[in-house]
């Protein structure tokens, strides 16, 4: 397989010259397993692991190779390599790490679209697709909506549904898929481009695995049930995995989310909530907090129906989610500035000493 045909461009190609990397070979991070990645080269699919070098260097997680990553590696034997080196991404899709405040989880890089998956019975909340958005849109990625399990319920609730969606989401694009039936696969097969990548985002038992299935017409990944005790779905997919589609499109599969914490720094929300942005800046306060200031005129849109109730809420929720986030990653570096100072001193002290 061509590195072209996994996505690589002249940008990278340029990148690993000028970095004295000729020597090594390039590769695309397709899989990964608790720090054991499975990377595709020109030559072949390789187990890899990072060296010591770029573990003891990384300054967070999010400096260890991630699905979608370009790297550069030693293949050793068959089946073995080291991964020297990350290459520069262009998006990182991440999130706040779960049960970790302060630190980050990424989810795919190099991601160009994202699938929004969501089935249309007892999945549905918009509340939830504005999360996803927000994460998309912080991270330079173009969301698409996918609205799974149609056979479930009627037509005419469909078509509900996905106006109740664009009349709160606006410019994304939104399609209605059915696994069972095949209707809507060939609309999103059409709108996937070769040599691109694309990234499945969803909660458990929505269909996505069954939806890679659809889009590459073979059985790749192993469905599941819903569990009878809960009703919700059950963890198919265990790892993040690239697959090359027929077309030529590139699919990243990942396992659900029950957590979707926001990592936000660039501007996400203001892009998933724009339009309450823009009824803010007609406020009585230049630093309003739409909250309950007078002459704020955000809640005046929210009172008058202008903007929707539960998308004002939500907001809310998620600047609040993003204001403490942002305060713990504060924290963690003025403890980790603290600590270092510490180390430095003794090892002043102890070479004083000696």
């Amino acid at each position: 397989m061509k590195l072209e045909e996994l996505g690589y461009t002249e940008k990278l190609e340029k990148f690993r010259i000028e970095n004295g990397l000729k020597s090594l070979e390039t590769g695309r991070v397709v899989a990964e397993h608790k720090e054991r990645y499975i990377v595709k080269t020109a030559s072949g699919e390789f187990e890899a692991e990072i060296t010591g070098n770029l573990r003891f260097s990384a300054q967070s997680r999010e400096d260890f190779p991630a699905v979608g990553d370009w790297v550069a590696i030693t293949v050793y034997d068959a089946d073995f390599g080291v991964i020297h080196q990350v290459l520069p991404r262009f998006s990182v899709i991440k999130r706040q790490a779960v049960g970790h405040f302060g630190d980050v989880q990424i989810i795919a890089a190099n991601i160009d679209f994202a699938f929004l998956v969501q089935a249309v019975d007892r999945d549905f909340n918009v509340n939830r697709l504005e999360r996803y958005l927000t994460i998309c849109y912080a991270s330079g990625v173009t969301p698409i909506i996918i609205l799974t399990k149609t056979d479930l319920i009627s037509e005419q609730r469909v078509a509900e549904i996905v106006e109740a969606v664009k009349l709160r989401i606006s410019d994304v694009l939104v399609i209605a898929v059915s696994n069972e039936t095949h209707k809507g696969i060939e609309a999103l097969k059409s709108v996937i481009e070769k040599g691109k990548t694309y990234c499945l985002l969803g909660s458990s038992g929505v269909g996505k695995s069954t939806l890679l299935n659809s889009l590459s017409g073979e059985t790749l990944m192993t469905t599941s049930t819903l569990s009878e005790s809960t009703g919700k779905g059950r963890h198919t997919t265990s790892h993040r995995e690239l697959i090359v589609l027929e077309n030529g499109g590139i699919l990243v599969d990942n396992p659900g989310m029950r957590e979707v914490g926001i990592a936000d720094s660039s501007g996400g929300l203001e892009t998933t909530f724009d339009k309450i942005l823009s009824f803010g800046e007609h406020c009585k306060y230049n630093n309003c907090t739409h909250i309950s200031e007078a002459g704020c005129s955000v809640i005046e849109a929210v009172q008058n129906g202008e903007i929707e109730k539960a998308a004002y809420e939500n907001y809310l929720k998620m600047e609040r989610e993003k204001a403490h986030f942002e305060t713990s990653v504060a924290e963690k570096r003025k403890k980790e500035k603290i600590f270092g100072k510490i180390i430095k001193d003794y090892h002043k002290k102890d070479f004083r000493q000696k």
